[in-house]
């Protein structure tokens, strides 16, 4: 088949499409791969090794000067539903015609589309060619069941679930509906089952370990597990500071915040002196992963070193442990090295998954953003015990005996009549 896949976000939500791509390139499909990147544009001279076309659209959607402050202004809001609105019309909506443009050209020359849950450009631009539709989650927060709910409530989910659809129809809902009915297409009434959720076809892009299926899900929604690869290029290498370091001393903690790490100076300074003052207090050496320390005033030490990349599935499983943002893919690639987490969440989604390593035992009560001290920050560190070691060991085998991307490309060779 003819396969177009188009993605929006961070590396954490492009990195899953670029490894679903390649699977899907490989099995024999000729795939094509849209990708907007909010706040980068190191994908504009990417290579597919497979034959995937990729294109890149309206990268990076956020001038670096403005990164910043929509960071800050989301991490200060309290109510997710306007956490989420301010990230769409500051992250998503600079793109949307760009996008959806996009999306409308990839519809006519492909068999099959596959999506970002988010990504209703596409959603849009599959029904109106009449093309066949395939979302993908990286996260399993935003499923409905009546038998659980992110809240972790022991009852009432169902009633829950109807009020979050309600309330994320309302907040949401009129993004999508403002480009349907600009196409005189009927508008949707549930934003989550309609544009998140396809009936045709739904992965989850979460180890089965850690997204455990629900007995009142349709068959439509299937959980194929962490969509990794191997190391991309611009995700850098282990260089020689980095293997001087981890050689001489005791394994350290690695430190990041990914793609939430402030762009501007003043603030990505605030971010590393959290990190060196709470290693300094937890006693520990640290990996610290920033943009640019120098520039903040910060260099490396016999304690710490301040780098500006590293390849998580090398780095990870040399160190102790790893401190995060919450991200799915930071998350599933600590849990895949076998490594216990401190989670220091920046928004809502990011808080679910610190409950949900919590829940496996391979992590401690998450820390958030916008209220963490450096002495909060160490005191989770050395709480880290031996036992959750030992759990996130467990896991991490029974995730190296699963295939994400081969889960995917074989259900979807299986619901499209691929043999």
């Amino acid at each position: 088949m003819k396969i177009g896949l188009q993605t929006w976000g961070s590396h954490g939500d492009i990195r899953p499409f670029v490894a679903l791509a390649e699977g899907l390139q490989l099995a024999g499909h000729a795939v094509t791969l849209l990708i907007t990147c909010v706040d980068s544009a190191a994908y504009a001279g990417m290579v597919s090794p497979s034959g995937v076309d990729i294109r890149v659209i309206a990268s990076p959607v956020i001038d670096p000067s403005d990164a910043s402050a929509l960071g800050e202004a989301a991490i200060r809001m309290r109510n997710p539903l306007t956490q989420m609105k301010k990230l769409i019309e500051g992250g998503f909506l600079p793109a949307e015609e760009a996008m959806l443009s996009a999306a409308l050209e990839l519809a006519s020359e492909s068999d099959l589309l596959v999506g970002h849950y988010f990504m209703y450009p596409l959603q849009i631009a599959a029904e109106r060619a009449g093309r066949p539709y395939v979302s993908v989650l990286l996260s399993h927060a935003a499923i409905p069941s009546a038998c659980s709910h992110p809240l972790g409530l022991p009852f009432g989910q169902g009633l829950l679930w109807r009020l979050t659809r309600w309330a994320l129809q309302k907040a949401a809902g009129p993004y999508p509906n403002r480009l349907r009915a600009r196409l005189d297409m009927p508008l949707t009434t549930d934003i989550v089952t309609q544009v998140w959720l396809s009936p045709e076809l739904t992965l989850v892009g979460v180890s089965p370990r850690i997204c455990e299926r629900q007995p009142d899900w349709p068959p439509s929604i299937q959980v194929c597990g962490f969509l990794d690869m191997p190391n991309m290029q611009l995700e850098g290498r282990l260089t020689a500071a980095m293997e001087a370091f981890l050689a001489a001393g005791a394994a350290p903690v690695y430190m990041t915040f990914g793609s939430w790490t402030p762009p501007d100076i003043p603030n990505q300074t605030e971010t590393l002196r959290l990190f060196t003052e709470a290693a300094q207090l937890a006693g520990c050496r640290a990996i610290i992963q920033t943009q640019d320390a120098a520039a903040c005033g910060f260099h490396s030490s016999q304690q710490i070193l301040y780098v500006s990349a590293a390849p998580h599935h090398l780095i990870f499983p040399r160190c102790a442990a790893v401190v995060h943002h919450g991200g799915a893919g930071t998350t599933q690639s600590a849990t895949l090295a076998g490594r216990p987490s401190v989670v220091v969440a920046h928004i809502s989604e990011q808080e679910h998954w610190g409950n949900e390593l919590r829940r496996l035992g391979v992590a401690g009560k998450l820390a958030k953003r916008l209220s963490v001290t450096a002495k909060q920050l160490a005191a989770r560190i050395g709480a880290l015990r031996p036992a959750m070691q030992i759990r996130a060991a467990a896991v991490s085998h029974a995730m190296a005996q699963e295939n994400g991307v081969a889960t995917a490309v074989r259900l979807i060779n299986e619901k499209f009549g691929v043999r």
